[in-house]
């Protein structure tokens, strides 16, 4: 039997959005799992991978019973700082049309259905916590981490997106971002850093000696990631138009760009052209063009995509032997790649954020929430909406992750024993990514001279 779609409804547009859902979904799962997987040492294959799955899975219940509320419901008491928090379960069964109730009145109507938002917006919540991961892969005591991602997905994350997506206050004075360069990694970036801050380095040979155990896998992870990217940034026009192929296009230029730069400099500073190095630049034109995608010419996204190339690189390089970037054990370097390269897109939307860009891609038309202006284009008022927005998205992320981290050091250690930072996954999942000795069996875990000496006593 058919069932006719209600009038609200465009196939189109429903059909691109669930696609541009299970894009950004795959970056996580397996894209993000992978990319660990290959970076880390052996002994910590396994724990990283988990460390992404857990999260994609805690982070929708969270979603779904309190998180998406609280990022794009109804105002609690009439106010633009949070969200309603309460169950977005009702919104699945009612399959009415997708609404932002405190951004509805400068939005267009959108044609599809309020699960097709609740799944898009999801799949962006999730992979946010997992990008945090990266800063604190190697020691974190998983307990932790599984208290830590739904309190942090709906205590941090989703106030963020209220204040700039959902409505809030920060979208009130003009602030935007385009796709997650705030929201997502300039967040998951000043997050992850502080978390790293406060579990604490890794064990100091690992510090020294982080040898990637698999960088093909890794760069499988790193092509998913990109192409992923493509839903990230396309499907947040909402609509599968111009603005959507727009934006599409303008992440690919930059990240292109960024790639190059990133390995010019490797090359011609280190005379190795590096593909950790490569995987590094491609993320950051990546994340520089997100808060930027659709708003920018693609002279813009070019701009940015080499900025995002040369400013990171000379953080990540430089910076590292300097306070406190030197003192803090930011294992993957997400306050680099994603905090500092975010920081620069959202900066330089401030800049290049062309009126015209719906002329540009063929619409001949403004619509709510596209036609920003930057101070290239005279509005610099722009530029300081966007700092401004900058600098409340980074403290209320490091306050919130300091406050969350030390009320879980309460409950559960944050940092594994000893004994498990020796062993990694065999201690800690009682698994290895690689069985490759004998007949395929896991190889023996040495015991630490502590364990050998209490054997020898107990008999």
């Amino acid at each position: 039997m058919l069932v006719p779609a209600p009038s609200f409804l465009n196939a189109g547009d429903t059909s691109w959005q669930l696609t541009a859902a299970t894009f950004v979904g795959l970056q996580s799962v397996p894209g993000l799992a992978i990319l660990y997987g290959g970076l880390v040492k052996k002994k910590w294959a396994i724990n990283s991978a988990m460390m992404v799955f857990y999260a994609f899975a805690m982070v929708l219940m969270a979603w779904v019973l309190l998180g998406y509320n609280v990022g794009f419901g109804p105002p609690l008491f009439g106010s633009s700082f949070l969200g309603t928090p309460m169950p977005a379960l009702n919104h699945i069964m009612e399959q009415g049309q997708a609404t932002v109730p405190l951004a509805a009145a400068g939005m267009p109507p959108i044609h599809f259905p309020m699960s097709a938002m609740i799944f898009f917006q999801f799949v962006f919540a999730a992979i946010t916590p997992i990008i945090l991961a990266g800063g604190v892969l190697g020691r974190m005591n998983f307990k932790a981490w599984m208290l830590f991602v739904p309190l942090w997905s709906v205590l941090v994350y989703s106030v963020g997106a209220f204040w700039l997506w959902g409505g809030g206050w920060l979208a009130q004075l003009g602030a935007v971002d385009f796709s997650g360069g705030y929201v997502i990694h300039v967040a998951a970036g000043i997050s992850g850093f502080v978390a790293a801050a406060v579990i604490g380095p890794r064990l100091a040979k690992d510090r020294t000696n982080f040898t990637p155990n698999n960088l093909l896998m890794a760069m499988a992870g790193a092509g998913i990631l990109w192409l992923g990217w493509n839903g990230f940034n396309g499907g947040d026009p909402y609509f599968a138009n111009a603005d959507a192929a727009a934006a599409v296009l303008n992440t690919n230029i930059a990240t292109g760009a960024a790639l190059l730069a990133w390995l010019f400099l490797d090359t011609f500073t280190y005379q190795k052209s590096s593909l950790v190095g490569a995987i590094n630049g491609m993320i950051c034109g990546l994340v520089a063009i997100t808060p930027a995608a659709g708003y920018v010419n693609g002279w813009g996204a070019l701009a940015i995509g080499v900025a995002a190339g040369i400013i990171p690189w000379l953080t990540m390089n430089k910076l590292s032997q300097v306070w406190p970037f030197k003192k803090v054990d930011d294992t993957l370097g997400v306050v680099h790649t994603h905090a500092i390269a975010g920081a620069l897109g959202g900066l330089m939307t401030g800049l290049l954020a062309d009126p015209h860009i719906l002329e540009y891609v063929g619409t001949g038309k403004s619509a709510p929430g596209v036609n920003v202006t930057g101070w290239l284009y005279g509005n610099p008022h722009q530029f300081v909406l966007q700092l401004e927005a900058l600098l409340v998205i980074v403290a209320l992320n490091a306050v919130m992750t300091f406050l969350i981290l030390k009320l879980i050091s309460l409950v559960v250690p944050l940092r594994m024993s000893e004994a498990d930072l020796l062993k990694g996954d065999a201690a800690v999942h009682g698994e290895e990514a690689y069985a490759i000795h004998g007949d395929g069996e896991r190889s023996p875990v040495p015991l630490t001279a502590a364990e050998a000496l209490i054997e020898r006593a107990e008999g």
